[in-house]
């Protein structure tokens, strides 16, 4: 391949990121893959084969944020991980973690809280809801466990501030077994943490 049609296909996959990001920031979408389709359309380009990668758009959405939502983004931020954290502090006994665009620090005011907690017996985390009064939809999502993905039980919490909390139930074993990224969950400890610095990303 030449090297002008490498750079045609780095400032494709460049643009498309940006515009991925921007909808995302602006229209309230939280689905990477959704926003790359979107944005690939709305650019005449439907059939490229040089989508950016997630990574990718995420960086182009803190760029975003950071640029044209500096004022707005933390407090509504600061506002989704400490309805986090109070879930997670509700939800101690099985050992919630956060994970998702409220922790790297991505989420807008559109965007779902997704904690992980671990338990080899859903129906207690579902007694455990409903003895606390908590209205709940039942559902699935896909994680990546033990090298492949894998689908789970999730249950979605309806909240008073109308920000969706999502709630996988991960085996009690994979609490242990490694296979947990450094950066990508965070325990009650390391939110409190987020919170008292003020930061926007959890690096």
């Amino acid at each position: 391949m030449s090297k002008d049609r490498v750079h045609r296909r780095d400032l494709m996959r460049e643009q498309l990121a940006h515009h991925a990001a921007r909808l995302m920031a602006e229209g309230g979408i939280t689905d990477y893959a959704f926003a790359k389709r979107k944005a690939a359309k709305q650019m005449g380009a439907e059939d490229t084969q040089h989508l950016p990668s997630n990574d990718e758009v995420e960086m182009a959405l803190r760029s975003f944020r950071a640029l044209y939502q500096s004022e707005s983004h933390p407090l509504a931020l600061h506002h989704l991980r400490q309805q986090a954290l109070d879930t997670m502090q509700l939800l101690e006994p099985f050992h919630p973690f956060l994970t998702g665009s409220v922790l790297n620090g991505t989420a807008g005011e559109q965007s779902d809280i997704n904690l992980l907690v671990y338990s080899d017996d859903e129906k207690a985390v579902m007694m455990f809801l409903l003895k606390h009064n908590l209205p709940f939809e039942g559902g699935e999502w896909s994680v990546h466990l033990t090298g492949r993905q894998q689908t789970v039980p999730c249950f979605t919490l309806k909240t008073e501030t109308g920000v969706p909390v999502n709630i996988a139930i991960l085996p009690e074993n994979a609490r242990f077994s490694g296979s947990r990224k450094v950066g990508r969950q965070a325990d009650i400890a390391a939110v409190k943490r987020l919170l008292e610095d003020g930061r926007v990303n959890d690096e």
